[in-house]
This record gives structure tokens, C-alpha cells and sequence, in this order.
């Protein structure tokens, strides 16, 4: 398992909690959940802010949303990309 670039605690992201985590892949789905997983875009979520509840990051799409800006800007500035390097990879901009 990659390393997430975006925290280094193993701590709910959005509460801080460390309880009943779940590691968030950002970036999901058609393949790329692999790619969120090679370039460490993932968060630890508490369960209810992951897929246990409506307001969860699964069925909340502002905050899908402000983590995938969160996370291309991570990426961005972490591997030297360019918004169109970020494109070439993941398909497509956040930002």
C-alpha cells in the first residue's frame, strides 16, 4: 500500500478521530482507484464520512469535490505536474 502524500497520521482527515477508519481513495473509479493508490491520493475517513451515512464523501459530491481539488493540488506541487500532466494521468482537472 502506497503512502497517502496528502496526511501522514492515520487520523479521520475531516474529524481527526481514529476511530472505525476507512482509507478514501480520491480519485475512483474506471481505474482509478489503482492510480489514487500509486500516487498516495487517499485519506483516512471516519466511517460515517466515508460510506456510512448521507453525508458521507460517497454520497456527498461538494465534498468529493473539495477533496479531489485538495488532492490534484497535492499532487501538483508534490510530483512538479502541470494541470496538463494531471489531465494526461488522471483524465481529467479538479481545479
Amino acid at each position: 500500500m502506497a503512502k497517502s502524500i496528502i496526511q501522514s497520521e492515520k487520523e479521520c482527515y475531516i474529524t481527526g478521530s481514529s476511530y472505525n477508519l476507512h482509507e478514501h481513495h480520491i480519485i475512483y473509479g474506471n481505474g482509478l482507484r489503482k492510480l489514487s493508490e500509486k500516487y498516495g491520493l487517499k485519506v483516512w475517513l471516519r466511517a460515517d464520512w466515508h460510506n456510512m451515512s448521507d453525508y458521507g464523501v460517497h454520497f456527498n459530491k461538494e465534498l468529493d469535490n473539495k477533496l479531489k481539488r485538495v488532492a490534484q493540488k497535492k499532487a501538483m506541487k508534490y510530483y512538479g505536474w502541470s494541470v496538463e500532466d494531471f489531465i494526461e494521468i488522471f483524465g481529467k482537472s479538479y481545479i
